[in-house]
Protein backbone atom coordinates (compact mmCIF):
# COMPACT_ATOMS: atom_id res chain seq x y z
CA UNK A 1 0.00 0.00 0.00
CA UNK A 2 1.23 3.81 -0.66
CA UNK A 3 2.50 5.74 1.79
CA UNK A 4 2.71 9.88 1.54
CA UNK A 5 4.99 11.48 4.52
CA UNK A 6 4.74 14.85 5.17
CA UNK A 7 7.01 16.59 7.63
CA UNK A 8 10.51 18.09 8.16
CA UNK A 9 13.94 16.74 6.81
CA UNK A 10 16.36 18.77 9.31
CA UNK A 11 19.16 19.36 10.82
CA UNK A 12 19.39 18.81 14.60
CA UNK A 13 21.92 19.64 17.40
CA UNK A 14 21.11 17.85 20.88
CA UNK A 15 22.91 17.42 24.06
CA UNK A 16 21.76 14.77 26.74
CA UNK A 17 23.41 13.67 30.36
CA UNK A 18 25.00 11.07 27.92
CA UNK A 19 26.59 13.39 25.15
CA UNK A 20 25.90 15.74 22.50
CA UNK A 21 26.19 16.48 18.88
CA UNK A 22 27.32 18.67 16.64
CA UNK A 23 25.01 19.34 13.45
CA UNK A 24 23.07 15.82 12.66
CA UNK A 25 20.34 15.08 10.15
CA UNK A 26 16.95 15.03 11.78
CA UNK A 27 12.98 15.95 11.29
CA UNK A 28 9.64 14.30 11.50
CA UNK A 29 9.85 12.80 8.02
CA UNK A 30 13.01 11.72 8.00
CA UNK A 31 11.93 9.52 11.33
CA UNK A 32 8.85 8.53 10.32
CA UNK A 33 10.23 7.54 6.59
CA UNK A 34 13.02 5.28 7.71
CA UNK A 35 10.76 3.50 10.25
CA UNK A 36 8.11 3.26 7.35
CA UNK A 37 10.48 1.63 5.23
CA UNK A 38 10.72 -1.53 6.95
CA UNK A 39 7.18 -2.16 6.30
CA UNK A 40 6.75 -0.69 2.79
CA UNK A 41 8.61 0.34 -0.16
CA UNK A 42 5.95 2.62 -1.63
CA UNK A 43 6.81 5.66 0.34
CA UNK A 44 6.58 9.23 -1.03
CA UNK A 45 8.34 11.93 1.17
CA UNK A 46 6.80 16.17 0.78
CA UNK A 47 9.08 18.07 2.62
CA UNK A 48 11.60 21.20 2.05
CA UNK A 49 15.29 21.10 2.48
CA UNK A 50 18.19 24.10 1.29
CA UNK A 51 21.45 22.96 -0.55
CA UNK A 52 23.60 22.34 2.31
CA UNK A 53 22.01 19.20 3.56
CA UNK A 54 23.98 15.91 2.32
CA UNK A 55 23.59 14.36 -0.67
CA UNK A 56 24.31 11.22 1.15
CA UNK A 57 21.35 10.82 2.92
CA UNK A 58 19.05 11.60 0.83
CA UNK A 59 20.84 8.68 -1.23
CA UNK A 60 20.01 6.42 1.89
CA UNK A 61 16.10 7.52 1.09
CA UNK A 62 16.31 6.60 -1.85
CA UNK A 63 17.46 3.00 -0.91
CA UNK A 64 14.71 2.43 2.02
CA UNK A 65 12.38 3.02 -1.13
CA UNK A 66 11.45 6.53 -0.55
CA UNK A 67 10.48 8.93 -3.42
CA UNK A 68 11.40 12.04 -2.80
CA UNK A 69 9.93 13.86 -6.12
CA UNK A 70 7.94 15.46 -3.66
CA UNK A 71 11.56 16.88 -1.74
CA UNK A 72 11.75 20.59 -2.29
CA UNK A 73 15.46 21.55 -2.21
CA UNK A 74 15.95 25.26 -2.04
CA UNK A 75 19.17 26.55 -4.03
CA UNK A 76 21.37 29.35 -1.76
CA UNK A 77 18.96 28.17 1.96
CA UNK A 78 19.84 26.84 4.52
CA UNK A 79 17.49 23.62 5.87
CA UNK A 80 15.54 23.90 8.97
CA UNK A 81 17.67 23.49 12.28
CA UNK A 82 16.73 22.89 15.60
CA UNK A 83 18.93 22.45 18.71
CA UNK A 84 17.84 21.56 22.09
CA UNK A 85 19.48 20.14 25.22
CA UNK A 86 17.59 17.35 27.44
CA UNK A 87 17.38 17.45 31.51
CA UNK A 88 18.41 14.33 33.78
CA UNK A 89 15.11 12.73 33.11
CA UNK A 90 15.30 12.85 29.31
CA UNK A 91 11.00 13.69 29.28
CA UNK A 92 11.92 17.27 29.45
CA UNK A 93 14.12 19.48 27.69
CA UNK A 94 15.23 23.04 26.68
CA UNK A 95 15.44 24.59 22.96
CA UNK A 96 18.36 26.77 22.77
CA UNK A 97 18.26 27.64 18.48
CA UNK A 98 15.56 27.57 16.36
CA UNK A 99 16.33 28.42 12.96
CA UNK A 100 13.38 27.96 10.02
CA UNK A 101 15.04 29.20 7.32
CA UNK A 102 13.72 26.92 4.17
CA UNK A 103 10.24 25.91 6.60
CA UNK A 104 9.00 29.78 7.15
CA UNK A 105 7.61 30.11 3.78
CA UNK A 106 6.95 26.14 2.67
CA UNK A 107 4.09 25.59 0.74
CA UNK A 108 3.95 21.72 -0.08
CA UNK A 109 3.15 20.39 -3.20
CA UNK A 110 2.03 16.82 -3.59
CA UNK A 111 3.41 15.49 -6.85
CA UNK A 112 0.48 13.45 -9.03
CA UNK A 113 2.10 10.16 -8.32
CA UNK A 114 1.13 10.81 -4.25
CA UNK A 115 -2.57 12.31 -4.53
CA UNK A 116 -4.08 8.85 -4.12
CA UNK A 117 -2.29 6.96 -1.75
CA UNK A 118 -4.17 4.80 0.82
CA UNK A 119 -2.12 6.33 3.69
CA UNK A 120 -1.46 9.74 4.44
CA UNK A 121 0.68 10.64 7.41
CA UNK A 122 1.21 14.19 8.30
CA UNK A 123 3.85 15.29 10.68
CA UNK A 124 4.45 17.75 12.82
CA UNK A 125 3.58 21.33 10.78
CA UNK A 126 1.34 24.03 11.11
CA UNK A 127 -2.38 23.34 10.90
CA UNK A 128 -2.58 24.88 7.83
CA UNK A 129 0.28 23.67 6.02
CA UNK A 130 -1.15 20.16 7.64
CA UNK A 131 -4.96 20.79 5.65
CA UNK A 132 -3.39 22.08 2.40
CA UNK A 133 -1.96 18.36 1.85
CA UNK A 134 -5.33 16.94 2.50
CA UNK A 135 -7.11 19.58 0.21
CA UNK A 136 -4.47 18.37 -2.64
CA UNK A 137 -5.01 15.06 -2.52
CA UNK A 138 -7.62 13.90 -5.03
CA UNK A 139 -9.00 11.04 -3.28
CA UNK A 140 -9.48 10.74 0.13
CA UNK A 141 -6.94 8.61 1.79
CA UNK A 142 -7.92 5.35 3.56
CA UNK A 143 -6.38 6.60 6.80
CA UNK A 144 -4.78 10.10 7.84
CA UNK A 145 -2.91 10.08 10.84
CA UNK A 146 -1.98 13.58 12.22
CA UNK A 147 0.83 14.47 14.64
CA UNK A 148 1.10 17.55 16.49
CA UNK A 149 2.08 19.65 19.54
CA UNK A 150 1.48 21.87 22.12
CA UNK A 151 3.16 24.96 20.33
CA UNK A 152 0.17 24.83 17.51
CA UNK A 153 -2.55 24.46 20.50
CA UNK A 154 -0.89 27.58 22.22
CA UNK A 155 -1.01 29.75 18.11
CA UNK A 156 -3.23 28.10 16.26
CA UNK A 157 -5.86 26.44 18.01
CA UNK A 158 -8.76 27.66 15.66
CA UNK A 159 -6.78 25.75 12.62
CA UNK A 160 -5.86 23.17 14.49
CA UNK A 161 -9.24 22.14 15.20
CA UNK A 162 -9.88 22.46 11.52
CA UNK A 163 -8.10 19.68 10.62
CA UNK A 164 -8.04 17.65 14.01
CA UNK A 165 -11.99 17.36 12.49
CA UNK A 166 -10.71 15.69 9.35
CA UNK A 167 -8.22 13.10 9.94
CA UNK A 168 -8.67 9.46 11.44
CA UNK A 169 -5.77 9.21 14.34
CA UNK A 170 -4.35 11.64 16.02
CA UNK A 171 -0.98 11.24 17.66
CA UNK A 172 -0.26 13.48 21.04
CA UNK A 173 1.63 13.12 24.01
CA UNK A 174 -0.19 13.05 27.61
CA UNK A 175 0.35 16.57 27.99
CA UNK A 176 -1.01 17.75 24.96
CA UNK A 177 -4.18 15.51 24.93
CA UNK A 178 -4.44 16.98 28.57
CA UNK A 179 -4.07 20.46 26.89
CA UNK A 180 -6.19 19.80 24.07
CA UNK A 181 -9.12 18.82 26.10
CA UNK A 182 -8.54 20.30 29.16
CA UNK A 183 -8.85 17.35 31.20
CA UNK A 184 -6.12 15.63 33.67
CA UNK A 185 -7.81 12.05 33.14
CA UNK A 186 -6.29 10.74 30.11
CA UNK A 187 -9.81 8.63 29.58
CA UNK A 188 -11.58 11.79 29.78
CA UNK A 189 -9.79 13.42 28.00
CA UNK A 190 -9.30 10.56 25.17
CA UNK A 191 -13.59 10.84 25.23
CA UNK A 192 -13.65 14.78 24.35
CA UNK A 193 -11.08 14.41 21.85
CA UNK A 194 -12.59 11.51 20.05
CA UNK A 195 -15.75 13.73 20.07
CA UNK A 196 -13.49 16.56 17.86
CA UNK A 197 -13.45 14.32 14.85
CA UNK A 198 -10.45 11.30 14.93
CA UNK A 199 -12.04 8.29 15.23
CA UNK A 200 -8.60 7.06 16.95
CA UNK A 201 -6.85 8.49 19.75
CA UNK A 202 -3.05 7.49 20.70
CA UNK A 203 -0.93 9.32 23.80
CA UNK A 204 2.37 8.55 23.73
CA UNK A 205 3.79 8.40 27.06
CA UNK A 206 7.98 8.14 25.99
CA UNK A 207 9.30 5.47 28.80
CA UNK A 208 5.51 4.52 30.08
CA UNK A 209 4.33 3.72 26.76
CA UNK A 210 1.42 5.08 24.56
CA UNK A 211 -2.35 4.17 25.11
CA UNK A 212 -4.48 3.72 22.12
CA UNK A 213 -8.33 4.83 22.10
CA UNK A 214 -11.13 3.83 19.93
CA UNK A 215 -14.59 4.48 20.88
CA UNK A 216 -15.44 2.74 24.15
CA UNK A 217 -12.17 0.45 23.77
CA UNK A 218 -8.65 1.22 25.32
CA UNK A 219 -5.00 -0.27 25.00
CA UNK A 220 -2.03 -0.06 26.11
CA UNK A 221 1.30 -0.79 25.04
CA UNK A 222 4.10 -0.87 27.69
CA UNK A 223 7.57 1.10 26.58
CA UNK A 224 10.58 -1.62 26.71
CA UNK A 225 13.05 -1.21 29.64
CA UNK A 226 16.06 -0.74 28.05
CA UNK A 227 19.49 -0.73 29.40
CA UNK A 228 21.13 2.10 27.31
CA UNK A 229 19.16 5.54 26.12
CA UNK A 230 20.94 8.12 24.54
CA UNK A 231 18.72 10.50 22.46
CA UNK A 232 14.63 10.58 22.70
CA UNK A 233 14.22 13.54 19.95
CA UNK A 234 13.02 11.13 17.24
CA UNK A 235 11.25 8.48 18.84
CA UNK A 236 7.51 10.12 18.78
CA UNK A 237 8.23 10.23 14.87
CA UNK A 238 9.63 6.82 14.95
CA UNK A 239 6.62 5.56 16.56
CA UNK A 240 4.31 7.31 13.99
CA UNK A 241 6.31 5.62 11.59
CA UNK A 242 6.18 1.99 12.28
CA UNK A 243 2.57 2.49 13.47
CA UNK A 244 1.20 3.51 10.18
CA UNK A 245 3.90 1.91 8.28
CA UNK A 246 2.51 -1.71 9.48
CA UNK A 247 -1.03 -0.67 9.03
CA UNK A 248 0.13 0.15 5.12
CA UNK A 249 1.91 -3.54 4.99
CA UNK A 250 -1.19 -5.16 6.30
CA UNK A 251 -3.95 -2.82 4.54
CA UNK A 252 -6.17 -3.52 7.95
CA UNK A 253 -7.43 -0.36 9.63
CA UNK A 254 -9.09 -2.27 12.26
CA UNK A 255 -8.50 -1.28 16.40
CA UNK A 256 -7.73 -4.84 16.53
CA UNK A 257 -4.38 -4.82 14.12
CA UNK A 258 -3.97 -1.04 15.37
CA UNK A 259 -2.97 -2.59 18.88
CA UNK A 260 -0.37 -4.65 17.06
CA UNK A 261 0.94 -1.57 14.94
CA UNK A 262 1.17 0.17 18.50
CA UNK A 263 3.74 -2.28 19.56
CA UNK A 264 6.01 -2.29 16.05
CA UNK A 265 5.67 1.40 16.30
CA UNK A 266 7.13 1.33 20.05
CA UNK A 267 9.43 -1.46 19.08
CA UNK A 268 10.79 1.38 16.37
CA UNK A 269 10.90 3.81 18.68
CA UNK A 270 13.32 1.63 21.26
CA UNK A 271 15.89 1.72 18.39
CA UNK A 272 15.72 5.09 17.91
CA UNK A 273 16.90 6.44 21.56
CA UNK A 274 19.96 3.98 21.45
CA UNK A 275 22.03 6.52 19.69
CA UNK A 276 22.04 9.96 18.56
CA UNK A 277 19.74 11.33 15.44
CA UNK A 278 18.76 8.75 12.80
CA UNK A 279 21.67 6.23 12.83
CA UNK A 280 20.29 3.37 14.35
CA UNK A 281 17.79 3.22 12.12
CA UNK A 282 19.74 3.34 9.35
CA UNK A 283 20.56 -0.72 8.56
CA UNK A 284 17.71 -2.56 10.85
CA UNK A 285 17.09 -5.78 9.68
CA UNK A 286 13.73 -7.19 9.37
CA UNK A 287 14.93 -9.80 12.13
CA UNK A 288 16.27 -6.91 14.62
CA UNK A 289 12.96 -5.34 14.28
CA UNK A 290 11.14 -8.93 14.41
CA UNK A 291 13.35 -9.58 17.64
CA UNK A 292 12.62 -6.49 19.69
CA UNK A 293 8.79 -6.92 18.83
CA UNK A 294 9.12 -10.42 20.19
CA UNK A 295 10.89 -8.44 23.32
CA UNK A 296 7.48 -6.66 23.45
CA UNK A 297 5.56 -9.85 23.65
CA UNK A 298 7.85 -11.53 26.54
CA UNK A 299 7.35 -8.64 28.69
CA UNK A 300 3.59 -8.49 28.87
CA UNK A 301 2.88 -12.21 28.09
CA UNK A 302 1.52 -13.89 30.93
CA UNK A 303 -1.05 -16.63 31.63
CA UNK A 304 -3.64 -16.19 34.52
CA UNK A 305 -6.58 -18.23 36.15
CA UNK A 306 -9.65 -16.13 37.14
CA UNK A 307 -11.65 -17.63 39.88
Amino acid sequence: MSLLVVGTVAFDAIETPFGKTDKIVGGAASYIALASSYFTKNIHLVSVIGDDFPESFLNTLKKEGVNLDGLEIKKGEKSFFWSGKYHNDLNSRDTLITELNVLADFKPIVPPAAKEVEFLMLGNLAPAVQMSVINQMTKRPKLIVLDTMNFWMDIAMDELMKVIAVIDVLTINDAEARQLSGEYSLVKAAQKILKMGPKTLVIKKGEHGALLFHADEVFFAPALPLEEVYDPTGAGDSFAGGFIGYLAKTKDISFENMKNAIIFGSALASFTVEKFGTERLIGLSQKDVEERVQEFVDLVQFDIALY
